[in-house]
């Protein structure tokens, strides 16, 4: 995916959290900048396994080599699972806090924690 398609997606789920009432949320907000963080991190571990290769080799002092898989591939399987972790939060807060059903009573809490009161 490259930058250009990533700011379109960032804009689509910021205009569906608009439309739900929670794009000025803290923990919305804060979730969000996390996770266009980790998309960041993502690409530049991309871009280091494309430049550097999967393997690298590690050499001892008394001269024996070993093949162990580049320390970025492992990170990058880190944040992948850390980036999917947070992209479920942002779905669950935008479904969370920014709805309920038609004629229901608004829960004091969750209007807070969504900024619709103060």
């Amino acid at each position: 995916m490259g930058k250009t398609d990533r700011n379109e997606q960032a804009k689509a789920i910021l205009e569906l959290a608009k439309g739900y009432g929670v794009n000025q949320n803290l923990l919305f907000a804060t979730t969000f900048e996390r996770y266009q963080t980790q998309l960041q991190i993502l690409e530049k571990l991309k871009e280091t396994i494309e430049s550097k290769g999967f393997f690298v080799d590690k050499t001892y002092v008394k001269g024996e080599t070993n093949l162990y898989s580049h320390p970025a591939v492992t990170q990058y399987n880190r944040t992948t699972d850390s980036a999917n972790k947070t992209a479920a939060t942002l779905i669950r807060i935008i479904t969370t806090l920014g709805c309920r059903r038609d004629g229901e009573e608004p829960d004091p809490l969750l209007e807070i924690l969504a900024g619709k009161q103060k």
